[in-house]
């Protein structure tokens, strides 16, 4: 592993119950989150190409913690998203090179497919500040009822020369969505949109 890591939190949020009416099976969300050394704080560097490793290694290791955390196979994942916010002695391209290059591709192995772009957000922030993770269907980014998200929030992260970096994975989409598009059982999975 190139990164260096502070400290990884995993949670799994469940759903049971939504403005009043039971939500059987529940939905669920995990996020991984890894809290790492951020090895070009402090200055400008031209070439990032480290930090786009680190991010294919935390692609792979945050996205097979969130199935693991959820139980399930990764062909049962439902919708994954992305996100990472760096300290303040770093900058937020610093994040867009954990972000972009390299992390989709080992996260897309850990669910198996994922032919839809992986929503993600970045920005910079202190301790304590909360990081959205956007979500989205893996296979067919017109499913709405997948659009959604999870928010992160870690009391000590990150530091000033630190990087927090989360995946999201979930087995199902809202509860209760009602908003029409693409039904996930009729989605195909085959450009990415439908």
């Amino acid at each position: 592993m190139t990164a260096k890591i502070r400290k990884i939190v995993v949670t799994v949020e469940e759903t049971h119950i939504e403005m009043g009416r039971a939500i059987a099976p529940a939905t669920r969300k995990a996020v991984a989150t890894a809290v790492i050394e951020n090895p070009f704080s402090g200055s400008y560097t031209e070439d990032l190409s480290a930090l786009m490793e680190i991010g294919a290694e935390l692609g792979g290791l945050l996205g097979e913690k969130c199935v693991a955390a959820l139980g399930i196979e990764p062909a049962q994942a439902e919708s994954y998203g992305k996100s990472a916010m760096v300290g303040e002695a770093g900058e937020l391209e610093h994040a867009a090179a954990i972000l972009h290059p390299k992390l989709g591709a080992p996260l897309r192995k850990a669910v198996e497919k994922g032919a839809a772009l992986v929503p993600s957000s970045k920005k910079m922030g202190s301790p304590g500040q909360v990081l959205d993770v956007p979500l989205g269907h893996k296979d067919a980014a017109y499913v709405r009822s997948h659009f959604d998200g999870i928010e992160v929030m870690l009391n000590d992260a990150p530091r000033a020369h630190e990087i927090m970096v989360a995946v999201a994975v979930t087995d199902s989409g809202r509860p209760l969505p009602r908003v029409g598009g693409l039904e996930a059982a009729e989605a195909r999975g085959e450009d990415g949109l439908r």
